[in-house]
């Protein structure tokens, strides 16, 4: 059943649908930052549903939404809609599924596809363009994409030269997470550089301690921690155009300058005097679960661990986080000197599967800066989104706005996930394996990128 929103006031910006919707004097505190909280004080409201009038009477029309966004995060989504519900007449119906990508390329073949899916992976997009499942976004959400996300999110939405889907909710990866309170009483500043951290870390390990804690096991996924840090190290010691190439397979995957990046991962992640705080030796690195990794920091054990903004919601209940409370962040540093730091994440791109007016509607609904913004104040922690559109203040924690902040910095790069682009034989198999031997069997970095070369698909 569609949820009637009633009350709130809305202003709007020129260009339609495509720019509107702005919920006029609408802050955090107006609508509540939990569940159906967000669409009980959304029901209270009024919506002048002038921007909407653009797109003629779809009321009764129904939008089938089909994503890997499953509860509880699924209920800030659907709370999202209700303006755009409401002004329409659409009924938009959301379904979460936790085999979304496989039951996905199911549903495409047998002829049973949703109107629109939020896709994780611009390989999968890919392959479905390929196979004739998905259409071309319409103008309006590609005017959009090209006015609030930084260039490279549009090619990750874009299949030989033709628009298919625009970015939605985002992660940064590239953070290292530590404690304020502990940095403060140590005399410890947040490393600019590499070689800050790299020298910071060796007057850590000085004292007897562990500056470093990680962990790459998670069940059969153990070792996707792994290239997190190795392509965040890429990006930075050999840059962004042959990161492209790497992962692209441009270049040779055991490229030297590829086995030069482990190596430097290799410097902190297989060095004895830099990890595992509090959790064990070298080895242990493959044998700790990603999500515990990080805990040896509340205790003093540890001082710092990579890992993604996501990973806030790993700290126990009761954790602050910010930069005064007990645990927090900093962008993991350039290499080569000062500087914004490259910024390594992920995301989801909103796929459409025809082009009827109310998928379209909807599509463009999601692709401008207005829905992210009442996406942040209906979601607790945990989502971000890379529209430069989005307004800090409306997200409720600390780490999702710093990650907001990165993905605005209009002087950082910004690289997609390689891993999720690359072939998943590669990217979710081969590439995990090795990299969880090159910690546990010590096996060498150029040994692990040859076989990961010889293992690339033919085609």
């Amino acid at each position: 059943m569609t949820m009637r929103a009633r009350g709130r006031r809305s202003a709007v910006l020129a260009g339609g649908l495509g720019v509107a919707l702005v919920l006029a004097g609408c802050g955090a505190d107006e609508i509540d930052g939990g569940g159906g909280g967000g669409a009980e004080a959304a029901a209270d409201s009024e919506i002048d549903c002038a921007p909407y009038e653009e797109f003629g009477d779809l009321e009764g029309e129904t939008v089938t939404v089909y994503t890997s966004i499953v509860d509880p995060e699924d209920q800030p989504h659907i709370d999202s809609y209700v303006p755009f519900e409401e002004c329409t007449g659409v009924d938009v119906q959301y379904e979460g599924s936790r085999e979304f990508e496989a039951q996905l390329v199911v549903r495409t073949q047998s002829g049973n596809a949703p109107d629109i899916a939020f896709i994780p992976q611009p390989g999968l997009l890919a392959n479905l363009v390929a196979s004739g499942d998905v259409v071309p976004a319409p103008d309006q959400t590609e005017a959009n994409v090209e006015e609030y996300w930084d260039e490279s999110w549009k090619e990750y939405g874009t299949v030989d030269g033709e628009f298919y889907a625009a970015p939605l909710g985002a992660n940064a990866k590239s953070f290292v997470w530590y404690s304020p309170a502990a940095f403060e009483e140590a005399g410890y500043e947040i490393p600019q550089t590499w070689d800050e951290m790299i020298a910071l870390s060796e007057e850590i390990a000085a004292t007897g301690a562990k500056p470093w804690c990680a962990g790459i096991g998670s069940g059969d996924a153990t070792g996707w921690p792994a290239t997190d840090w190795l392509e965040d190290v890429v990006l930075r010691q050999a840059g962004p155009e042959v990161y492209d190439q790497w992962v692209n397979h441009e270049i040779p995957f055991n490229d030297p300058r590829i086995v030069e990046a482990l190596n430097t991962v290799g410097e902190i992640l297989k060095n004895p005097d830099f990890v595992n705080g509090g959790l064990g030796d070298v080895q242990s690195v493959a044998s700790t679960a990603f999500d515990d990794a990080a805990l040896p920091i509340l205790d003093g054990s540890c001082w710092m661990h990579r890992q993604a903004s996501f990973y806030q919601a790993n700290w126990p209940e009761g954790t602050e986080i910010g930069e005064d409370g007990d645990v927090f962040a900093f962008p993991l540093p350039p290499i080569g000197s000062e500087g914004t730091p490259p910024v390594l994440g992920g995301g989801e791109f909103t796929a459409a599967f025809n082009d009827d007016p109310a998928t379209q509607a909807f599509q463009t609904y999601l692709s401008s800066p207005e829905w992210a913004n009442i996406k942040a104040q209906v979601s607790g922690p945990g989502w971000v989104s890379a529209n430069t559109g989005l307004d800090v203040d409306n997200l409720e924690s600390p780490i999702d706005q710093l990650s907001a902040e990165l993905f605005q910095d209009p002087e950082a790069v910004f690289r997609f996930d390689g891993s999720d682009l690359m072939p998943g034989e590669i990217g979710a198999g081969r590439l995990w394996t090795e990299l969880t031997s090159w910690i546990a069997n010590d096996k060498a970095s150029e040994a692990v990128l040859t076989d990961v070369e010889n293992a690339w698909p033919a085609s």
